[in-house]
């Protein structure tokens, strides 16, 4: 598939890219976390958030509103699932990434087929907002060698346990964790853990 670039028009109906952000020192501590040979992410990462100035950039990305800044990082080429949420997601790679992503409204019966998808690379050190109607997952590294980390800022308690409550609505059932609605590919780990089977078409696989 055709890899574009964030900065690419055909990003802008994703998200952008955030220009005027200080990012250094997020940077210098992201380049000294570890790469693990699969994916791992934490919703709120120790390192990032003690930093000097890091909660305040956190609240500046969402106007005040309590916020947590985590960590994605390893190494991976699938889809395998694609995730939205109410809010928009904030990316900044110590390496070069790449973010496989659809629309939301191209979601039909709580299903979506993956040939709506597009692949955009994020050079390492650019802050960018992926719009909250933005379909997106784990990150795809752009060179083997580095693999990626990549901080995820969101609003406080995205990704983590969701509560019992009583499904009410249809779009229950894709709920996964707080804030995070799934739609899991047959072929990936979160649909043998009960993930809600949403996506069809072929498991995309950027190293092809």
């Amino acid at each position: 598939m055709k890899i574009y670039s964030v900065s690419d028009a055909e990003f802008l109906p994703y998200g952008r890219i955030v220009e005027g952000a200080g990012v250094r020192d997020l940077m210098d501590a992201l380049k000294k976390m570890p790469v693990p040979e699969g994916v791992e992410y934490v919703p709120s990462e120790p390192t990032l958030e003690k930093l000097p100035g890091a909660k305040a950039f956190a609240e500046s990305l969402y106007g005040g509103m309590p916020a947590q800044i985590g960590l994605c990082s390893g190494r991976n080429t699938r889809l395998n699932c694609m995730e939205y949420h109410r809010d928009s997601e904030f990316n900044l790679g110590a390496d070069d990434f790449v973010l496989l992503v659809a629309k939301q409204h191209e979601i039909e019966d709580s299903v979506l087929d993956t040939a709506k998808v597009k692949a955009f690379l994020a050079p390492a050190g650019t802050l960018v907002e992926v719009y909250a109607t933005t379909l997106h997952y784990a990150p795809c590294h752009a060179d083997p060698a580095k693999g990626f980390r990549v901080m995820v800022a969101l609003p406080l308690g995205t990704n983590t346990d969701k509560s019992g409550s009583i499904p009410q609505i249809a779009e229950d059932k894709l709920l996964w964790a707080r804030n995070k609605w799934l739609l899991a590919h047959p072929d990936s780990a979160e649909a043998g853990q009960g993930a809600w089977i949403g996506l069809k078409g072929e498991n995309i696989d950027i190293s092809k």
